[in-house]
């Protein structure tokens, strides 16, 4: 696949960030609008009856100030995950919604964990090491991208502070790196010049005749400049003027 393919903007580079965002949203002006609260679906570690938080819990926001910091970095990570892993990107999404809810469930403290930071930190950390992994100086340039607007986000996977699930964080951060090792996805091959192919031959490139084995230039005449130093003969042909002939 070239990158003209490969790197091509779809619908659902738009479309499946604004999905996510509107779902999230609605649940929380749900919570509102009826004056109740969910945070009983959420992921309470260790019990049959907190497993169903590994698939609610995402859509699950504390506060405003909750909702509105996921919702930046949910926008502009899903839309970077479908643009430049699109054929695995749904996969991502649910294999690192299921396992890093998962992995809170066991790991977590007696406590509900809700929130989309655990997939933020799913995206972030796929997206991350999928890039240097793949070693196409695109997607690393994404990597680097990421590190430089979300590098901060590592220290939340420590336990710094009692209200934060760093639990969660840790599993999502965890569950990308995961993937990115073990989801194969459909890197385009980087174009190679004549110089980088196993069969280049050095005596046969035309630029390098130019230069001795010392590196210094050799002046040589093309084809173009001799044909430029070529004398060339120059014959007139005469014809006699039949007006001035007195016997017309």
């Amino acid at each position: 696949m070239s990158e003209d393919n490969y790197f091509k903007f779809s619908n659902r580079v738009l479309l499946v960030p604004m999905i996510a965002m509107l779902l999230i949203w609605t649940v929380f002006w749900v919570e509102v609008r009826f004056q109740i609260n969910l945070n009983q679906y959420g992921v309470f570690p260790r019990t049959l009856k907190g497993l169903r938080g590994v698939f609610f819990s995402p859509f699950l926001h504390g506060s405003i100030e909750h909702l509105y910091n996921n919702t930046i970095p949910i926008a502009i990570l899903t839309a970077s995950l479908v643009y430049f892993y699109r054929s695995v990107s749904f996969k991502v999404l649910l294999w690192g919604v299921l396992f890093s809810g998962l992995l809170t469930w066991v790991i977590g403290r007696p406590s509900y964990h809700i929130g989309a930071s655990g997939l933020i930190y799913v995206l972030a950390s796929f997206i991350f090491f999928k890039g240097i992994f793949t070693k196409h100086y695109r997607l690393v340039a994404l990597s680097l991208m990421v590190v430089f607007i979300y590098g901060s986000l590592l220290w939340f996977i420590f336990p710094l502070k009692d209200d934060i699930s760093w639990e969660g964080h840790l599993s999502g951060f965890v569950t990308g790196l995961l993937l990115a090792v073990f989801v194969k996805a459909k890197i385009p091959a980087v174009k190679k010049y004549a110089w980088e192919l196993e069969n280049y031959n050095e005596e046969e490139d035309e630029f390098l005749k130019h230069f001795d084995e010392h590196g210094n230039f050799i002046e040589s005449k093309n084809e173009d400049l001799e044909a430029q130093e070529r004398t060339y003969k120059i014959k007139y042909h005469f014809r006699k003027d039949k007006t001035n002939d007195p016997g017309n």
